[in-house]
């Protein structure tokens, strides 16, 4: 099961600045991948050192370049990068410490993003959280993620770029930030749709069959939405920050752009509440459904005791061993006897029915 908080006691006592890693480790090596662009021009390259970077922090170039890093593990790797492109070293702490809160960072030369970007496992049937951090310049980005990944959500902006689809090649470096974090954003809504189909047939479940396997998994379910919610919630103001902002990064012809991943963000966000609505909802309904099961044993307990109470004082008057007892000589007295006990029990049984306690 992932976990929802990451520890960061390593860091007690350090002072600011202090570049330690946070979040899982990882014995890969980095992987550097250059993206340089125009709308007549592009290249696409593996870095072996991170010397290479150092060229696109030329402001006078005119093509956009994106920076992608997967694995944050290196520090020293990361801090060589900043130092280059100065970013301040808190930046480059925060990007450490994977268990960022979603926010936006103004610093005039550059704007800090952070983002999670999800994944659901369905082999593990277990959503699955990265961190991404962004470093959007005059005509750079700068992305980190914690690992590489085959398929990861940023595959079809690559793809946009390579093939000159849409406006990205003809577009600045705000742009692109803008296509990345849209990536994201989209991306969730395939995770939601996933949860929304799991949502509806455990409900169905729950109905006709509410068992303790049910029960565990809509504490697992009640988890995602937490994680989700965590992830999700602050983005709102992260890209209403960069739609209102004023910085001169963002140009007019973007922000536009922002207030559509605005709007697709509340989507989310309402989405998500529905989810969490309906998974507490269901919490309810298997404790009701456990306890009308119990009600029922117990009714049908309850009537038989009933049903045996006569029955059972019948037989134990005619268990006590006196001499003189009326029906004891009685050749029929056994015969009717049971005649009268199962005569008390369906008159007993059809005055259930008729009461429908039955």
């Amino acid at each position: 099961m992932a976990k929802l908080y990451k520890k960061r006691s390593k860091k007690a006592g350090l002072p600011p600045g202090t570049l330690i890693h946070i979040g899982e480790k990882k014995t890969e090596k980095v992987k550097i991948t250059i993206i340089d662009y125009d709308e007549m021009h592009f290249q696409e390259r593996e870095a072996k050192t991170i010397e290479e970077c150092f060229p696109f922090k030329d402001k006078s170039r005119p093509t956009v370049a994106w920076i992608n890093i997967d694995g944050v593990h290196e520090i020293e790797t990361l801090g060589r990068l900043g130092e280059c492109f100065a970013i301040h070293p808190l930046i480059i702490e925060d990007i450490l410490n994977t268990d960022q809160r979603p926010k936006m960072e103004d610093f005039d030369e550059y704007i800090y993003i952070v983002l999670k970007m999800l994944y659901y496992n369905g082999n593990i049937n277990e959503i699955i959280t990265e961190q991404v951090s962004l470093i959007l310049g005059s005509n750079f980005v700068i992305s980190y993620q914690e690992q590489e990944k085959e398929g990861d959500v940023f595959n079809v902006i690559r793809e946009r770029i390579k093939t000159n689809k849409g406006r990205i090649r003809k577009m600045g470096a705000d742009y692109l930030a803008y296509c990345l974090v849209d990536a994201i954003v989209d991306n969730y809504f395939i995770v939601l749709e996933t949860l929304g189909e799991k949502i509806e047939s455990l409900e169905e479940e729950l109905v006709n069959y509410p068992t303790p396997e049910i029960l565990r998994t809509i504490c697992t379910m009640k988890r995602d939405m937490i994680l989700l919610r965590r992830s999700v919630w602050p983005l709102r103001e992260v890209i209403n920050e960069l739609e209102r902002g004023e910085s001169s990064l963002i140009k007019e012809s973007t922000e536009i752009y922002l207030k559509d991943v605005y709007d697709h963000t509340i989507h989310v966000i309402d989405t998500l509440e529905t989810f969490r609505d309906m998974v507490s909802g269901m919490l309810e309904i298997y404790l009701s459904s456990i306890s009308n099961r119990l009600n029922a044993v117990m009714k049908v307990l309850t009537i038989i005791a009933t049903i045996f109470m006569p029955l059972t004082f019948i037989v134990g008057i005619y268990g006590m061993n006196f001499k003189y007892m009326p029906e004891l000589p009685w050749r029929w007295g056994y015969p009717a006897v049971l005649l009268v006990m199962a005569a008390v029990g369906i008159s007993m049984i059809v005055y259930f029915r008729r009461k429908k306690w039955l």
